[in-house]
C-alpha cells in the first residue's frame, strides 16, 4: 500500500504542480492521511524535487515516480478497431500510452491500446474482448491498477484517457520514441516550471 499511496500523492501533486494545493487537499484527493503526505513531501524536498507543495524539478519528479512504480499486471488481446469497442462500452476505463498520446498531441503512431480497468471488471472486459477478437500478443493490453488511476482523467472525442501526469509516466515506461513524446508533453504542460 505504501507505493500506491506515494503514486496517488504524485498523481495529485503533478496535476497542480504550481504549489497551489494545500497538504490537506493533497491528502483528500490522494485518499491518504495528511501525515503521510507530509512525510512523503519531506522525502521529495530532500531530493530537491519539490518545495512544500510546489514542484521544482518536473523531469526529476517523473523519473523518481518511474523508479518507484511497478508495471501493472496486464493481459493482451488482438482486436480490430479497439477505439470502436471503447466508444460503445459502459465499463469504466482509461486509455493510456500510444492511443492516448495520439489523442493528446498526435506525435506517436497509435500502435497499441493500453487500457486501465478496475480489477472487479476484468472478467467483463475479457468476455467483451474475446467476442471482438483473440487472446494473446496483440494490439490491446488490459492493465489492472489501483482505482486512483482514474483520478482527473480526460474525455476526448468520446474516449476516456488518463490524466496528463499519468500519461507522461506511462510513456516514460515504454522507452524508445515514447520517451520523446513524454518530454514533449512535459514541456507543453509544465512550461512555466521547466
Amino acid at each position: 500500500m505504501r507505493g500506491v499511496k506515494k503514486e496517488r500523492i504524485l498523481r495529485v501533486l503533478l496535476k497542480k504542480a504550481d504549489g497551489s494545493l494545500s497538504i490537506y487537499r493533497i491528502a483528500k484527493e490522494a485518499n491518504c492521511t495528511h501525515v503521510w503526505v507530509l512525510d512523503f513531501l519531506k522525502t521529495l524536498e530532500q531530493k530537491k524535487l519539490v518545495e512544500k507543495t510546489k514542484v521544482k524539478d518536473i523531469q526529476g519528479l517523473f523519473y523518481f515516480w518511474k523508479e518507484i512504480n511497478n508495471y501493472p499486471p496486464y493481459r493482451e488481446y488482438n482486436i480490430q478497431n479497439p477505439i470502436d469497442v471503447l466508444k460503445k462500452t459502459k465499463l469504466k476505463y482509461a486509455l493510456t500510452t500510444y492511443y492516448a498520446e495520439n489523442y493528446t498531441q498526435k506525435y506517436l503512431f497509435p500502435s497499441r491500446a493500453d487500457i486501465y480497468i478496475k480489477q472487479q471488471d476484468f472478467e467483463k472486459w475479457h468476455t467483451l474482448l474475446t467476442k471482438k477478437g483473440l487472446v494473446g500478443k496483440g494490439n490491446v493490453r488490459l492493465l489492472v491498477e489501483d482505482e486512483h488511476i482514474f483520478y482527473s482523467n480526460i474525455k476526448k472525442k468520446g474516449i476516456r484517457i488518463v490524466s496528463i501526469p499519468q500519461l507522461i509516466l506511462d510513456l516514460l515506461r515504454e522507452e524508445g520514441v515514447a520517451i520523446e513524446a513524454a518530454h514533449m508533453l512535459m514541456k507543453k504542460e509544465y512550461h512555466d516550471i521547466i
